[in-house]
């Protein structure tokens, strides 16, 4: 494998004049840092039979931030020198005023390491994904006739960090990333149907470009596929609804996940805000933020201000323990910081984000949740949805769901979307089941225009009274 390169303060800085200028820029402020990064990707994509587009991307820079009360001052360059931050210490200082505040003490040391330090893009060679893609596209067409249209794509990822505090402390994180997705398209009677799978996470390429790792990601791309080629129109109206294990936590990432980060509570603006020690979902709901989880995809030895991640409890077994924060929030909020500072970029100021959140598994089996439907829904695959921070109302659409009826699986429909909002739908869980999973390793959340890759997660849930979309009569 090929070395870890990134060493700005070896190749492109003077780490003593560096801390000199960082130490002048935050003079007066509270808190502040110097983030530098240097990142590249790659994605392969194959789309009918050829690769349809390669992309490479490489960039390097910084971000320099000063906190002072509610207040940020940030700029950010491509280039990595002396003379950049000297350019950029002007724009921070409009953040501090005359009213000096102590500085706040930097984050801990910590030890982890969640996931090797090594290079994804160059692990296997460029030749070689080309052949495993087209291999893939044969054997989805060698699975079923009604296969028509395979895409697929390989991408890789590596984000190096290291952040400078006014102390003179320095921080780094090597950040590997990877991923395989499989789609396809499949034909009956003039019918036309889709299904997708995928998934990765901080891990070697070649573990995900195994034909043991991507033919069951094959498989089940074409089993939903083959699935929504028999579903029938959704009912529509209020039904009693289970939830399956795994990726289905999206929801609950999306409609109570944001509710819980610190901004949105100090502000006012989130339907969790002010409800800290209150019961806020049924008994026995525990909902936790986990960064230290290896190899996952949300997964952080370190956030983007230098604070160690965390496993973060948030809701434990039905009232409200704790937000998910950074420094300048926690400190607002006269809290610790929970390691959740995150930001997508060089070019961005950190942010209280995600990690892999998810809810605890309970006790019950997944059948007998199931059989408790008289007449319901059974959604065990999600794709995009909304969600209103400020009151929680969320809708979603099903990618894989059936209709239950007296405890039975019965048809799959399509079409079904969820709608309601979370912290109604918290209340409303009336069983948890004992498989709890986490996503394959799929999501990315999106936040004030910035996007980090994030986990989710989920035991089989029982809910009761979520309005269904569809096009068909209950």
């Amino acid at each position: 494998m090929k070395s870890i390169s990134f060493r700005p303060f070896e190749t492109l800085l003077d780490k003593d004049h560096a801390s000199k200028l960082l130490s002048e820029a935050l003079q007066g402020a509270e808190d502040g840092e110097l983030f530098l990064e240097s990142s590249r990707s790659e994605t392969l994509v194959l789309d009918d039979q050829r690769i349809k587009s390669s992309n490479f991307d490489s960039s390097q820079g910084f971000g320099l931030r000063a906190v002072h009360g509610e207040k940020i001052g940030y700029a950010h360059s491509t280039e990595i020198s002396e003379a950049a931050l000297q350019r950029a210490m002007p724009t921070v200082r409009l953040a501090i005023d005359t009213s000096a505040r102590p500085a706040v003490k930097a984050p801990a040391r910590t030890n982890n390491a969640l996931y090797k330090a090594f290079d994804p893009i160059t692990e296997v060679g460029f030749g070689a994904k080309v052949d495993i893609l087209q291999e893939i596209d044969a054997y989805a067409r060698d699975l079923d006739p009604r296969v028509i249209q395979v895409s697929a794509v390989i991408s890789a990822s590596l984000q190096e960090v290291v952040i400078l505090r006014e102390d003179g402390s320095q921080y780094s994180d090597t950040r590997p990333m990877t991923r395989v997705n499989v789609s396809v398209i499949v034909e009956q009677d003039g019918r036309r149907e889709s299904g997708s799978a995928g998934g990765g996470g901080r891990y070697e390429l070649g573990t995900l470009v195994a034909p043991q790792d991507w033919q069951p990601k094959v498989n089940e791309a074409l089993r939903v596929a083959l699935v929504n080629l028999k579903a029938v129109p959704a009912p529509a109206g209020e039904m009693d609804v289970v939830l399956g294990p795994g990726w289905p936590g999206i929801l609950l990432h999306e409609a109570v996940g944001h509710g819980l980060e610190g901004d949105f509570n100090r502000k006012g603006t989130s339907a969790f805000a002010g409800l800290m020690g209150e019961r806020v979902a049924a008994k026995g709901v525990t909902v936790v933020d986990d960064g230290t989880l290896p190899n996952c995809r949300g997964s952080i030895n370190i956030d983007d201000e230098g604070t160690p991640s965390a496993k973060n409890v948030l809701i434990e077994d039905g009232v409200l323990v704790g937000y998910m924060q950074d420094r300048q929030n926690a400190r607002l909020m006269q809290v610790a910081p929970t390691g959740n500072g995150r930001r997508q970029s060089h070019a961005h100021a950190p942010m209280p984000r995600m990690t892999n959140t998810y809810m605890m598994g309970g006790e019950a089996s997944p059948t007998d949740l199931v059989s408790e439907l008289k007449d319901g829904l059974y959604a065990v695959g999600f794709g995009g949805g909304q969600v209103d921070i400020t009151n929680g109302k969320f809708v979603f659409s099903c990618t894989e769901a059936y209709r239950v009826r007296n405890g039975e699986i019965q048809e799959p429909v399509k079409g079904a979307t969820l709608i309601g909002d979370g912290a109604t739908a918290l209340k409303h869980i009336r069983g948890l089941g004992n498989d709890m999973a986490l996503d394959p390793g799929m999501g990315n959340c999106g936040k004030a225009g910035q996007w980090v890759p994030v986990g989710v997660g989920q035991p089989t849930v029982l809910m009761g009274g979520l309005t269904v979309g569809g096009s068909a009569k209950s």
